[in-house]
């Protein structure tokens, strides 16, 4: 994604409108609505992604009700159908015309980097709900992100495998931003701990199909697969996968969490149970806190089953929040950024911080396997890195 510089996509009057939307002053600003713009794949291809986060931040909203610090909190949400060009639009439109006091959302890394230059022009600041490749919160000074990294959770694998058998691997990653970083974070991990990586496949972002790829896996008889694909096309890794005979050839899946999404899981079939996965958030963690998220989200949302990007949201909706109480509802974007960092909470994932120098998260990782629980399936957890830190970042 290439970061061009704001004057490409703005003209001058919109440069002024965002300078003045973010210098506006206090008093006036605090007078209004503190309104939060979401911007989110709510069609095509990446939708669950939408619709979780979306869910999530209404919910966390019912939860803690729609006025903080005496400040009304208006959510705007906007379809970009995590198309970056899309993102860059409504962005400007939300910051210039809606004069939002955050932007948030941010199905995918291209859109994520789209809005970048928008949030640090006008000075409003970004929570990353969902995006995940570790160099993000490089992109602007104002970016927050409650979601993870690929490298966090890539990494963790790379340990794993070759301690439990896992001697020859061929890598599967959707060939984009966080896919490139889980290959280079997964081998780089493997290969240290004398695991041998025989190939590394890449596949379009954009409608891919995995029956070649997996192919070539068959071929090359690996003893697993490490594959990460985006939030919602798991189901058909697995379903390609066992269709192909992998799992009868003896090769065993093992993956980043995005390819067991607790909200496609219990139409993956049995042919899922048993994969291993390494992330940060499982609906079948065991926390009171957990337990208590995930009733009230089946609840409100006819029994969809939260994932990843639902935490992500819902733990988003909580720094800002937060941020906004501690400033006694002052919209200025950055006195809300400086509440932003540092952060330190019990999310339904674990605890959480905000690292106050890379505005990126840290947080538990869990190694998970695919079980049946009262019926259904369930990522899980059985063992736990504890507040791991993005290796991207590692200096």
């Amino acid at each position: 994604m290439q970061r061009r510089p704001f004057l490409q996509f703005a003209g001058l009057g919109a440069i002024a409108l965002a300078s003045a939307a973010a210098s506006l002053p206090a008093m006036a600003q605090a007078s209004g609505p503190f309104k939060i713009g979401l911007i989110l794949p709510m069609t095509g291809q990446q939708a669950s992604t939408g619709r979780q986060i979306e869910a999530a931040a209404r919910l966390y909203m019912a939860q803690n009700g729609d006025t903080v610090a005496g400040r009304k909190v208006e959510l705007i949400v906007k379809d970009d159908v995590a198309t970056p060009d899309v993102t860059k639009r409504l962005a400007q439109e939300l910051i210039v015309n809606d004069k939002v006091n955050v932007i948030a959302g941010f199905g995918v890394t291209p859109a994520a980097l789209a809005a970048a230059p928008l949030a640090t022009q006008a000075k409003v600041p970004q929570v990353v709900m969902a995006a995940a490749t570790s160099s993000i919160t490089e992109a602007s000074p104002f970016i927050v992100r409650s979601s993870f990294t690929l490298p966090q959770v890539s990494v963790a694998m790379g340990d794993w495998a070759p301690k439990n058998g896992i001697k020859s691997v061929v890598t599967l990653v959707a060939d984009y931003g966080p896919g490139n970083d889980a290959e280079k974070f997964f081998t780089e991990r493997f290969a240290l701990n004398g695991g041998k990586v025989v190939d590394k496949l890449r596949v379009p972002l954009r409608n891919p199909d995995f029956a070649p790829f997996l192919q070539k896996v068959r071929d090359a008889k690996p003893d697993a697969l490490f594959v990460f694909v985006p939030s919602g096309a798991g189901a058909a890794v697995m379903k390609q996968f066992l269709e192909r005979g992998l799992d009868k050839a003896g090769i065993k899946l093992i993956a980043t969490g995005d390819v067991t999404d607790d909200d496609q899981l219990n139409d993956m079939g049995e042919g899922a149970l048993g994969v291993v996965t390494t992330h940060h958030y499982s609906a079948a963690h065991p926390s009171a806190l957990n337990k208590k998220f995930v009733e009230a989200f089946e609840k409100a949302n006819k029994g969809m089953r939260p994932n990843f990007m639902a935490v992500g949201g819902y733990d988003g909706m909580r720094i800002i929040y937060e941020a906004l109480k501690a400033t006694g509802g002052k919209g200025d974007g950055q006195a809300l950024l400086d509440k932003m960092k540092g952060q330190v909470f019990e999310s339904p994932r674990g605890q959480v911080l905000i690292d106050a120098q890379t505005r990126d998260i840290v947080q538990d990782v869990y190694l998970r396997k695919v079980e049946k629980k009262d019926g259904k399936l369930y990522n899980v957890e059985f063992d736990v890195l504890k507040a791991v830190k993005d290796p991207g970042k590692a200096k």
